[in-house]
């Protein structure tokens, strides 16, 4: 069974105030009992002394009758005083005055005379008397001569002692209630408040929370970055240390010491996210978004997330490598259905040898373009792009040839399937459309060769060449090409893909028009080739 916070913290603040609460009222008990026993015990003895000390005792005690004096003098003082009782008796203990007057004449009880009868002391006791258990103050009366003639007796009951202190007490006690109460009601008020600041969340709820957190933010690929309002960095996940090549803690650091070039102050400022901002990293291209928290109406900081331009755009490429070859399948089932309409009307106006001789055309052409792409190239992704790329010529028009002397083995497991779809499928893609627009007898010719310790790759075309220089095109965003889409992003994807391959990207152009080179070492750990185009 799980326990609220709320009764949690009830409990916790209102046992605290109760053990304090017990705690002072036994020692404020303990020492009100001890101060008004002391308080009683001196005005029991003082008493006691002032009546000793009268001449009207002193007096009294040389006549005939001394009750007859002694009996209402003490009556009177007793009245003042507020005592239970004061006793005069003489050296045997007999009384003269009581505040019961058939005691009078009887001897004292409590046995506790001797040390004013006898060693003339005056002081306090306690002791059982004829009205129960009193507190008493004792002293001896004396004559003219200093000769003691008598004992002087004033006492308070000890009921009426722990009474006075079960009265302070009860006020006390009162106050230690409404102290209780008033503890729980701010345990009540206390806990709310908590949960309110915690969302209504207990804190079981709060800590699969951020276990939960956590686990997200290391499965996500994104970088994510959180700052307080003073840019102080309170998250980073495990992607945004990578990319930022970031060792050890940094939280509780400024994000200006550990990203320079971060805008996150800005949006704290402005108070306003930013979406798909560029952020140049080194040699890396981020794309970031910004978006400021707000608690309770007021900012508390800024979360950013980030992630490699490039691998976007490589996904975005594949997607879109993926519908070519969609197209690439659809126009060459257009093409063949174009040839079998063409072949079956041959065939209905009986023209059996021109059918024949467009079967032996078709065939030929297909040995010839087999022979090389599933005989010499054995690669199978290869394979599917040059057949791909085969029939998006056939409908484009342009004549696509693969270099009779080409041959490639099976490419290493370093070259990944992803990267040749892009390199050479923006390549051969360019070629086509370069050769198509601008050229009357458009063609383009591919050609690979593993024979040495690279894999090289040439596209060649029949085209125009370049309009720009090739270092100008490599450039994000650059494009000979018209169009309002978004644009210039192939050559340099292709041109960082191949960087990664720890090649190089090569570009000639001469009369028979433009040639792309690829150079691609067949083992990772060789070192990257420096682009000399």
């Amino acid at each position: 069974m799980k326990i609220t916070i709320r009764t949690k913290i009830i409990f916790l603040v209102s046992g605290i105030i109760a053990f304090v609460t017990i705690l002072l009222s036994g020692s404020y008990a303990f020492m009100e009992m001890n101060d008004i026993e002391s308080t009683l015990g001196d005005k029991a003895l003082s008493t006691a002394t002032y009546v000793a000390a009268s001449p009207v005792v002193r007096d009294a005690f040389s006549a005939e009758e001394p009750s007859e004096v002694l009996q209402p003098y003490a009556e009177r003082i007793r009245r003042q005083s507020g005592a239970e009782f004061v006793v005069i008796g003489n050296t045997d203990g007999i009384r003269y005055a009581h505040p019961d007057p058939w005691q009078i004449g009887e001897s004292m009880v409590g046995g506790d005379n001797d040390r004013a009868l006898l060693e003339g002391e005056a002081y306090i006791s306690k002791a059982t008397g004829t009205r129960g258990p009193s507190l008493r103050g004792k002293t001896p009366v004396r004559d003219q001569n200093g000769d003691i003639v008598g004992i002087v007796s004033v006492g308070f009951l000890i009921e009426d002692l722990q009474a006075a202190v079960f009265r302070r007490v009860a006020v006390l006690a009162g106050i230690a209630l409404l102290a209780v109460a008033c503890g729980v009601i701010g345990s009540i008020l206390l806990s709310r408040s908590i949960k309110k600041d915690m969302y209504g969340l207990e804190p079981y709820q709060i800590a699969n929370m951020y276990s939960e957190r956590n686990g997200i933010l290391k499965a996500i690929r994104e970088g994510v970055i959180a700052i307080d309002t003073e840019g102080r960095i309170t998250l980073i996940n495990q992607s945004a240390a990578a990319m930022l090549g970031v060792q050890g803690s940094v939280e509780g650091r400024h994000i200006k010491e550990v990203l320079p070039s971060s805008s996150m102050d800005r949006v704290l400022e402005s108070r306003e996210p930013e979406y798909n901002q560029e952020l140049q990293l080194e040699d890396t291209t981020l794309i970031v978004n910004r978006e400021p928290i707000f608690k309770k109406g007021e900012i508390a900081g800024v979360v950013s997330s980030f992630r490699d331009k490039t691998e976007m755009m490589q996904m975005a490429n594949t997607l879109s490598d993926i519908q070519r070859y969609s197209d690439d399948l659809r126009s060459q089932n257009h093409e063949f259905m174009n040839k079998l309409y063409a072949l079956s009307g041959y065939l209905h106006l009986g023209r059996n040898r021109e059918a024949l001789q467009m079967i032996d055309e078709e065939t030929n052409l297909q040995k010839q373009q087999a022979s090389v792409v599933f005989g010499q190239i054995l690669d199978p992704t290869i394979q599917a792009i040059l057949s791909g790329k085969s029939s998006r010529a056939s409908e484009m028009k342009v004549t696509f040839r693969v270099e009779a002397d080409s041959q490639l083995d099976v490419l290493p497991s370093s070259i990944g399937k992803v990267q040749m779809v892009s390199v050479l499928g923006n390549l051969i893609d360019n070629a086509l459309e370069a050769a198509g627009q601008h050229s009357a007898k458009p063609e383009v010719r591919f050609f690979v060769t593993d024979i040495a310790d690279d894999i090289v790759f040439e596209i060649s075309d029949n085209g125009p060449g370049l309009a720009d220089s090739f270092e100008t095109l490599l450039q994000k965003g650059v494009s000979t090409k018209s169009g309002t889409g978004k644009r210039g992003y192939g050559l340099s994807v292709i041109q960082h893909t191949v960087h990664e391959l720890h090649g190089m990207l090569e570009y000639t152009f001469d009369e028979e028009g433009t040639i792309f080179s690829v150079y691609i070492p067949k083992h990772p750990h060789l070192e990257k080739k420096e682009d000399i185009s």
